[in-house]
């Protein structure tokens, strides 16, 4: 289902906000670590605010969507994931305004600010807004994201004013709270209050895996006999965006077999991130029946991959193992960056 995109009353509204946003200059004494929660009031999210530029480099504002994009926050800032790594790239859940060069606006946000009459100039002065999902390629703002952005913008200039005059005002009463910016319908239109919250908990994800095809299956299980070794085998986002259509870019999902003893790549197989469940067992099925052999053994190095195979493997005979590090795909794998990048 295609997204509604914004009205020019909804972009003025944003551009407004960013405007008045970048003037407090609040890069100046707040951190990145300074973080506090504004609720969206179409439905109760909430997103936590990060202001970078304190280092003279990068302005923004960065809003981490929920206890998953907060999540991502945290591993960044805990060294788990550096900020430069393609994996914080395709993993982040947020929205984004920034203040860049011209040069880095594409035309649409060119053609955006043209109808608006709003005129820029010089360096880190033109605003871009951006969502992050994950597995897509940083994208325009959707209708209602570019609603709520303007309303975090608003709230997070009152805030950084207020955390200038009272730097203990984000410093919390109970550890794992954040300040809130909560906001409540009254006959004056929204009125907003500080709430002390802690997030939702972080619902731990559940590989489900899909149907296999017995019948496919079966065949497989009495015409295939031969061996070949051991085989390691992971899926991961690749660093080349596809976009198809007018549809927003995405990251595709490279399915990797590789030989543990030869170093041979068995097979490559790309696929759309909401289809890599089904796609990857398929995946290996399609390599046997290509090459009229299975794998002695298995070996992955993440769980969801296991669960995703283990069907496959029980019904074949086949030996699955998670192991730590699959040391010849990953060589592989960071050649194949290389070439992408």
């Amino acid at each position: 289902m295609k997204e509604s995109q914004p009205s020019i009353s909804d972009w003025r509204s944003l551009y407004e906000a960013a405007a008045k946003f970048k003037a407090t200059e609040c890069w100046d004494w707040m951190l990145d670590s300074d973080m506090f929660g504004v609720q969206n009031p179409a439905d109760g999210e909430i997103g936590y605010c990060c202001i970078m530029g304190h280092l003279g480099e990068h302005f923004a504002l960065a809003v981490y969507m929920g206890t998953e994009g907060l999540g991502t926050y945290m591993k960044i800032r805990n060294g788990e994931i550096t900020a430069g790594d393609f994996d914080a790239l395709t993993s982040q859940k947020c929205l984004m305004a920034s203040f860049e060069d011209r040069e880095m606006l594409s035309k649409e946000d060119r053609d955006i600010i043209k109808k608006l009459n709003l005129k820029f100039r010089g360096r880190n002065q033109w605003p871009m807004f951006r969502s992050y999902q994950p597995g897509y390629y940083p994208w325009y703002v959707t209708k209602a994201e570019a609603e709520f952005l303007a309303l975090v913008l608003q709230q997070t200039a009152q805030v950084s004013l207020r955390f200038k005059e009272d730097p203990d005002m984000l410093a919390s009463p109970k550890r794992g709270q954040y300040l809130v910016r909560s906001p409540k319908e009254t006959k004056r239109g929204l009125q907003w209050t500080d709430d002390w919250m802690k997030p939702l908990p972080m619902e731990k994800s559940k590989t489900v895996v899909p149907p296999i095809n017995e019948i496919r299956l079966q065949k497989l299980k009495k015409t295939i006999t031969r061996r070949g070794g051991t085989w390691e085998i992971d899926f991961f986002f690749t660093p080349t965006p596809v976009r198809e259509g007018k549809e927003k870019p995405y990251y595709p999902y490279a399915a990797l077999f590789v030989d543990e003893r030869s170093g041979l790549i068995l097979h490559v197989d790309m696929l759309k991130p909401e289809e890599y469940m089904t796609g990857f067992p398929n995946s290996l099925m399609e390599l046997i029946e290509n090459t009229q052999m299975k794998p002695g053994e298995i070996l992955v190095r993440r769980e969801e991959a296991s669960e995703l195979l283990k069907p496959i493997a029980s019904k074949l005979s086949i030996r699955l193992r998670l192991v730590r590090r699959l040391e010849v795909l990953e060589y592989v794998q960071a050649s194949m960056f290389q070439f992408f990048c």
